[in-house]
């Protein structure tokens, strides 16, 4: 009997812990971040094919990503404690600079990006 108390007992414990780590594992990713937008150029019309550059002011880590097939670009799990900026470019024209502050607390942040093609 004091063997199966002792199980039981231990059993508990595991199961407190197993369900602690879950929380914790589903509060890191609660906090965070995405942020997408469009790419169009001056018209407004989309640029599909873009690249879009995400760099990370903490790290200086870049990451890229193509505009979809209606100028919509995304990056997910990004952290929330640090600062990025994001611009596009296509066919050498580019985008302003756009930033990131850690200090916005929204989940989901939009950045529409602007492109400036010079038409021949």
């Amino acid at each position: 009997m004091k063997i199966s108390r002792n199980l039981a007992f231990l059993m508990t414990i595991l199961f407190c812990l197993a369900v602690a780590t879950g929380a914790q594992d589903s509060k890191k990713e609660t906090q965070l971040r995405t942020v997408r937008g469009t790419v169009s150029d001056k018209s407004d019309d989309p640029i599909p094919g873009s690249v879009v550059f995400l760099k990370n002011l903490r790290t200086n880590g870049v990451r890229s990503n193509f505009a979809d097939d209606k100028g919509e670009y995304r990056f997910s799990g990004l952290d929330p404690n640090a600062d990025y900026e994001v611009h596009a470019e296509f066919e050498g024209a580019k985008s302003p600079v756009r930033s990131v502050t850690s200090l916005d607390s929204r989940k989901e942040i939009v950045i529409n990006l602007r492109i400036d093609r010079k038409k021949s």
